[in-house]
């Protein structure tokens, strides 16, 4: 899929937001991710391994939580869609309703000292809840654009590229391939430093640096998205 003028400040923007709260989340909720299922996956079996008091509620309720933002957005994407109504700023919102609302009760629950707390665990599923729209709305609405959470399958692409330009075979589908996957991987790499920076800095008061990028995003003028045209049958051979 061809990508549009503003697609790379899009995938900057969101994967750079998606690292930094994914690592706040992780270094504030004693290694919660709340945009990365696989990797709460492995938390949890090394929860099991070694239990630690309150903490493997804390990320096995996060799985839920995201399923459950998951599931909203396209609930939500589909009532958008009956209605014509273009989708992304709804998601975007709704995202935003979610992220706030984990800035606050992370901030409340400031510093956590017990991840079996109501408020602790509020906050991390609210955090997971958002991220889960996150997700969601990158195969909804944004799927021009690279993912910007889970970086695995862009660094596999982006070396496939590297590797194709190395050997001549640089084309120009693969050396835009290498901005649609490179440059949001390096976003969500800086996002990661800055969320382990600004909580390290202020707590989680340093959510309000997303939640505020997240508002400015809601408020941008957003055309509605391409329906996705399936390939003849001279395209598909």
């Amino acid at each position: 899929m061809m990508m549009k003028p503003g697609d790379l400040f899009l995938g900057v923007t969101l994967a750079a937001l998606a690292g930094y709260v994914d690592t706040a989340g992780f270094v504030g909720l004693f290694g919660l991710f709340t945009a990365h299922v696989t990797g709460n996956f492995v938390l949890i079996g090394t929860e099991l391994g070694h239990p630690g008091e309150g903490v493997l509620l804390l990320k096995f309720l996060a799985f839920p939580s995201f399923a459950a933002g998951v599931i909203g957005a396209r609930l939500l994407g589909n009532a958008c869609e009956r209605r014509g109504v273009n989708a992304i700023r709804p998601l975007l919102l709704s995202q935003l309703v979610l992220l706030a609302g984990f800035a606050v009760a992370a901030i409340i629950g400031s510093p956590p000292l017990d991840p079996g707390a109501p408020i602790v665990l509020a906050a991390g599923m609210l955090g997971a809840a958002a991220m889960g729209i996150h997700n969601a709305a990158g195969k909804l609405v944004f799927a021009r654009i690279a993912p910007t959470t889970v970086m695995t399958g862009n660094v596999t692409e982006l070396l496939i590229n590297v590797t194709d330009c190395l050997t001549g075979h640089g084309t120009p589908a693969v050396r835009e391939k290498l901005a649609k996957f490179g440059w949001p991987m390096m976003a969500f790499a800086l996002g990661c430093i800055m969320g382990g920076f600004g909580f390290r800095t202020a707590g989680f008061w340093c959510l309000l640096l997303p939640v505020a990028t997240l508002a400015v995003l809601t408020l941008l003028s957003w055309p509605a998205p391409e329906a996705s045209v399936p390939p003849t049958p001279e395209q598909a051979v």
